[in-house]
């Protein structure tokens, strides 16, 4: 197949998606047709992602994280070159730009919309909700790389694209966990929840008391008849019990997203001895329930969240979750930037 029918074949996926121009703020922002034609866009351009497809030539994204990333602001920065556009960056704004001298949020993205065809922003204050939803078309399409602790659309994107790859693609017959001791700031999770429900999936919630879902995504997940339960306190072999007894497919760790030296990571990790799942566990559920339960994780990955052993095992899926990253990036950009 030549360059000139792939592409003529990508144009028409993507006019089929519809969603050129918006801005992403939360994950079920899209329907269920938008998500599965951003699914079937990716597995397009998945042979290419590590070579290069000229869809985006002239196009230029813009970075900008005002927290730390790696995988993120990366993955949407390769996915860029990758469709042969470009990439401006600023991955510490608080200090190098204009953000240090007290220009707002509103004024910032103003001006990079003139650079910029698309923005990626990281922010660790919801409230750049509002000031995105302000700006509506007078800004370039922006994109949430991770908003305050409810919101991270491209990393839901991300698992639900590795969940369609890995388990066949219907999501109505999945079942998955979402466990941490602090889902009130599991954003990653909150994310990969909502386009779970959006998509049909049965979903657990499994959390410790007072640390529970955010009003905004139990809200949510009620608007959509969502099937999802949410269970607190549980003991590691109570959760075993219920991977196995639920059938469930997939097990989501959003991992810890506080900061070293906030006292609050200290407490997250002293909980994780209730949600360190192993290598010796997860084999004990496949022989109870007859499935491999698949292990996520939004990394990085501290010791004592989950045991490293799974890395060999059939279990792992995410280091797998980053070979997906680049792909599903290249379409979200494709699509919201048009081609």
């Amino acid at each position: 197949m030549t360059l000139t029918f792939i592409k003529d074949d990508t144009f028409k996926q993507i006019e089929k998606t519809g969603i050129k121009g918006q801005h992403l703020i939360f994950i079920d922002d899209y329907s269920s047709t938008e998500l599965e034609n951003i699914f079937k866009t990716a597995e397009m351009l998945e042979p290419f992602w590590r070579n290069r497809i000229p869809l985006l030539e002239g196009k230029i994204l813009c970075t900008q994280f005002f927290q730390p990333s790696t995988r993120t602001r990366f993955s949407h920065e390769t996915a860029m070159f990758r469709l042969g556009g470009n990439v401006i960056t600023e991955s510490n704004p608080l200090v190098s730009s204009a953000a240090a001298k007290g220009e707002s949020l509103y004024d910032s993205l103003r001006v990079t919309s003139q650079y910029a065809d698309v923005i990626v922003l990281r922010h660790p204050d919801e409230g750049v909700i509002d000031t995105i939803e302000q700006l509506g078309s007078d800004a370039s399409p922006i994109i949430s790389g991770g908003y305050g602790n409810v919101t991270h659309p491209t990393q839901g994107l991300l698992d639900m694209y590795t969940a369609y790859r890995a388990l066949g693609g219907d999501f109505k017959e999945m079942t998955v966990m979402i466990a941490t001791p602090d889902l009130s700031r599991a954003r990653s999770g909150q994310s990969f929840g909502l386009g779970l429900a959006r998509m049909g999936a049965k979903l657990i919630y499994s959390g410790t008391t007072g640390l529970g879902v955010p009003t905004v995504i139990r809200e949510k997940l009620k608007a959509m008849n969502a099937n999802f339960t949410e269970v607190n306190d549980l003991t590691i072999g109570q959760h075993e019990e219920m991977l196995a007894d639920e059938g469930v497919d997939l097990l989501y760790l959003p991992g810890c997203s506080v900061k070293k030296g906030d006292p609050g990571r200290d407490d997250f990790l002293k909980k994780m001895a209730e949600f360190y799942f192993t290598l010796e566990g997860l084999q004990k559920i496949k022989q109870k329930s007859g499935k491999t339960v698949g292990l996520m994780h939004s990394l990085p990955r501290n010791e004592g969240e989950f045991d490293f052993a799974i890395d060999a095992s059939e279990h792992e899926l995410y280091f797998k979750q980053i070979g997906f990253s680049v792909p599903l990036r290249m379409s979200l950009l494709a699509n919201i930037c048009g081609v």
